[in-house]
């Protein structure tokens, strides 16, 4: 079994015709077919069936793909890793977030270690709190950052820093004008809060019974943005981290520390227990955990 072979059979494999995918990969169609024959006399099955003009996997060939998929992956990764050891200066980092920190702790970190690696290059991906915590896991990224800090055994967290959350108000909100609030004073109010299974909606449901209340909750938003958009519509409440809101208030919203109770959450960055970091990747870490220790020097 050649690499080539298996480069072949996913390209015809995503594209459903063996002509599309031999101009894809510059090569005769010939050399395409007779590769894809050769593979499946190997492996003694069918990967394909023909429909009309076009080709569709079969069921074991949607099998075969699935793994052939996850080792080519791991495959281009190790070609990246040891092009990373020879020239660390310009490796590529995959970072995982949130929403909450797309606004301001992101950029800041990433702009500052960008000035010192100009030839290190980002690849940034988005995802729910749970979610980037699998994909560390398995092996998709390496790094994320996340708040709360989990506590996982197969995890190396590193809490970078402790934030406050404050109420999101409509600016007409009777309490807007105030410098604090007690919890407690919303408790009448409709809340907008993210959907079972997000973080952020546990901890404020937390705080609320903490100040002897269950929050009711008038609508959901599944993003930082939707939320904040939902508040400034008048449609209720919420409750954010004091990072998603700094320089960053939308208009038509108040944002109100809240005095008591006391509620904060860990921010961090995580990596892997049981895989080593590349040499770009772990001076990303390193900078990120000194730049965050000397802010907190002021």
């Amino acid at each position: 079994m050649e690499l080539r072979q298996l480069r072949y059979f996913v390209e015809v494999a995503e594209r459903e015709h063996v002509t599309d995918a031999s101009l894809h990969l510059h090569v005769a169609q010939s050399a395409v077919s007779y590769q894809i024959a050769k593979l499946e006399e190997e492996l003694g099955v069918r990967l394909f069936e023909r429909t009309g003009r076009n080709v569709k996997l079969t069921r074991i060939g949607e099998v075969f793909l699935f793994h052939v998929k996850q080792a080519l992956a791991a495959i281009d990764e190790a070609k990246a890793k040891i092009a990373e050891y020879l020239d660390p200066e310009h490796g590529t980092i995959r970072v995982g977030y949130t929403s909450s920190f797309a606004n301001y702790i992101l950029p800041t970190v990433l702009s500052s270690f960008a000035a010192e690696h100009p030839e290190i290059s980002f690849h940034l991906r988005h995802g729910s709190y749970y979610g980037l915590i699998d994909e560390v896991k398995n092996g998709e990224i390496n790094l994320a950052f996340l708040g709360p800090v989990p506590d996982d055994e197969n995890l190396e967290s590193h809490v970078l820093f402790a934030e406050n959350f404050s109420a999101l108000l409509p600016v007409r909100h009777p309490l807007a004008e105030q410098t604090g609030i007690y919890l407690n004073e919303l408790q009448n109010d409709p809340f907008v809060l993210f959907p079972k299974g997000y973080v952020f909606r546990q901890i404020v449901i937390d705080a609320c019974k903490q100040a002897g209340f269950m929050p009711k909750i008038a609508s959901e938003g599944e993003d930082m943005d939707a939320v904040k958009g939902l508040v400034s519509a008048g449609i209720g409440v919420t409750l954010l981290p004091e990072n998603s809101l700094y320089e960053n208030v939308p208009r038509l919203t108040k944002k109100v520390p809240v005095l008591f109770p006391e509620f904060r959450r860990s921010v961090g960055i995580i990596t892997p227990k049981n895989r080593e970091l590349s040499p770009a990747e772990n001076a990303f870490r390193q900078f990120t955990v000194r730049f965050f220790s000397r802010l907190e020097k002021f």
